[in-house]
């Protein structure tokens, strides 16, 4: 498909931005004027104040500064946000001249920079979806139950590696990886045993899978029809973010261009039949795992929902019809303002393109709602109780950037999957956070501090840069078919771990405060017996299920792959038969081909 003509969204502050105390000069500080606008609107300075101001600072620097600086020199001769930008000494209204009206605006309104929703968390607090899956859909489903009992308010489900590969858990290739890194769902039975006792109509229910989204997509719903739940009252969240995979993540189906089919068929199918799903979850986190810089997860993060909004659109949908139920997935680092600054700008960017670019008019086709999750790279194997520390900081940043969802890791991740007691106390960060801080009180806290105002604009510029090149190549598609995004991660991890070791970039534990010995703590074992018992079941269901009612439904999804109708119903008539996922799977592969990665030098 040729790109089509694309407006870039208004300039920003950035852009406009007048001046900044490093280029001031050697004017003196004269007293600051100040009118009720001009180029500090909301400020009270006038083009003349921030003159005035600038000279100021230059005076500021040259002298007390300067004189505290022979003292006491600083600490490093360069400081840095985690992902390389250069922190200024000091941020005044010169740095970050806000245009109230186009850069922030108000809560729940356009261009919703200081958050989605006019209440924030003061109406209601983010959901707190705390991600749980291990060994068999029964041991995940007591899992779930004991969240819900200590106050989790919406479910995330993690699956094993062969489920989120297409491989049930008695083919050869899921040996010994059966439950140990999620929980295996092999057919509708497995479903309907992991949401045993939880009313799909009044829990919220994300599932973390990609590749075979679509299929998982289906159990649920299959489930639902089972259950007598109507579709329209069914909600929750796939991830189902291809592009990320071929990025990132590295667990795809089928390749780019036919997975991007089965996502715009599921997008497609959301918004007429599951009005309340979430049809994808447009995932920046892995891609700021593998190694990215913030600007490089924002930038590739909104290039790959572009993507999926022009696949939308070039089968003639109907902006206005499937925006508002994608969703985005981003990563708290460990850097606190560079992450606010971060959710801020990711939503003022996302609103301008919807608006601009494709002509949105409705307000939540314009909103970018999202989940965040703590940095699982960040965590240490050495000394994991300073990894409770590190969650609480970036789950603070998470809550001031506006999050509307958010998991928290457990300190024992770097070991296993987390123990009951170790998720616990996750939870209760996120608790103590709402209900005993303070920071959910009022809405964006944080909005109109010259620091916080002048670091989103200044990752905004970069994240569009990265953006417009993109475009220029084409889209997301043809990016990720050049290696461009892959490249440049590589390259940001290189240079991050280069610092690491040489002590340029300091983690409390590994490279300065090491601990002479280390202590051991309690983890989740996963008993190897799980893919027996998970091979028993699965056998049962194949020895019950009506064979040709699988056949035919089978049949169909292969008729489907190879025409150009919806995906969807024949792979829910497929879930309700009980084929199994590699079934379906296997199905795909065949019909819409197979992918390995190309050789990167």
């Amino acid at each position: 498909m040729a790109p089509r003509e694309l407006t870039p969204p208004p300039e920003t502050a950035a852009d406009r931005a007048v001046g900044s105390p490093e280029n001031a000069g050697e004017r003196g500080g004269d007293a600051l004027r100040s009118t009720n606008g001009g180029g500090g609107e909301g400020l009270g300075l006038d083009e003349a104040g921030l003159a005035a101001l600038r000279r100021a600072v230059a005076a500021w620097r040259a002298g007390p500064v300067a004189e505290a600086s022979a003292r006491f020199p600083p600490r490093s001769e360069r400081f840095t946000t985690w992902s390389g930008i250069d922190v200024p000494d000091l941020a005044t209204p010169a740095d970050a001249p806000v245009d109230h009206a186009a850069d922030l605006g108000l809560p729940g309104e356009y261009p919703f920079t200081r958050g989605v929703q006019p209440t924030m968390y003061r109406g209601r607090l983010w959901t707190m979806r705390m991600f749980a899956g291990f060994g068999t859909p029964e041991q995940t489903n007591a899992r779930f139950k004991y969240l819900l009992a200590e106050g989790q308010t919406g479910l995330s489900t993690a699956f094993d590696f062969p489920t989120l590969m297409g491989y049930d858990s008695d083919s050869p290739r899921s040996l010994g990886e059966v439950g140990m890194c999620g929980v295996a769902v092999d057919t509708l039975r497995d479903m309907e045993v992991l949401f045993d006792g939880i009313p799909l109509d009044q829990v919220t229910t994300s599932m973390t899978i990609n590749g075979p989204a679509a299929v998982l997509l289906a159990f649920y719903i299959a489930l639902a029809d089972k259950r007598g739940i109507p579709r329209s009252r069914v909600g929750g969240t796939v991830q189902n973010d291809c592009l990320k995979e071929f990025i990132a993540q590295h667990a795809w189906l089928v390749p780019p261009r036919p997975a991007m089919r089965i996502v715009t068929d599921m997008i497609e199918f959301c918004a007429r039949e599951v009005p309340r799903w979430n049809s994808v979850s447009i995932s920046g986190y892995h891609i700021r795992e593998a190694g990215s810089t913030a600007a490089q997860e924002l930038a590739f993060t909104l290039a790959d929902g572009l993507a999926y909004v022009e696949s939308c659109v070039a089968r003639g949908l109907d902006v206005d019809a499937f925006a508002p139920r994608l969703s985005f997935f981003f990563d708290v680092h460990s850097d606190f303002f560079e992450e606010i600054a971060k959710f801020r700008a990711a939503r003022r960017m996302w609103a301008r393109f919807l608006k601009v670019r494709y002509g949105a008019k409705k307000a939540e086709s314009m909103k970018l709602r999202t989940h965040a999750q703590t940095a699982g790279v960040s965590l240490t194997a050495q000394q994991p109780y300073n990894n409770v520390v590190r969650v609480s900081l970036q789950a603070l940043a998470a809550v001031l950037g506006g999050t509307q969802s958010l998991h928290t890791n457990s300190l024992d991740e770097t070991y296993a999957l987390p123990t009951e007691e170790s998720v616990t106390i996750a939870l209760r960060t996120q608790q103590i956070i709402a209900h005993e801080s303070g920071v959910a009180n009022t809405i964006d806290p944080l909005g109109g501090s010259y620091y916080v105002e002048w670091l989103t604009d200044r990752l905004e510029k970069e994240a569009l840069a990265y953006i417009q090149r993109i475009d220029e190549m084409g889209g997301m598609v043809a990016a990720i078919e050049k290696g461009y995004p892959q490249r440049e991660i590589a390259a940001s991890a290189y240079r991050f771990q280069r610092e690491l070791e040489s002590n340029e970039r300091i983690t409390v534990g590994v490279n300065r405060y090491a601990a002479a010995g280390e202590k051991t703590i309690p983890l989740l074992r996963i008993d190897e017996q799980v893919q027996r018992v998970q091979c028993e079941n699965l056998a049962r269901v194949k020895a019950q299920r009506d064979q040709d009612r699988v056949r035919r439904a089978l049949a169909d999804v292969r008729s489907a792959a190879r025409g150009r109708d919806n995906l969807m119903p024949p792979l829910i008539a497929a879930a309700s038969a009980y084929a199994t996922e590699q079934e379906i799977c296997d199905v795909l592969r065949d019909v819409l081909g197979t992918y390995s990665d190309p050789a990167e030098f």
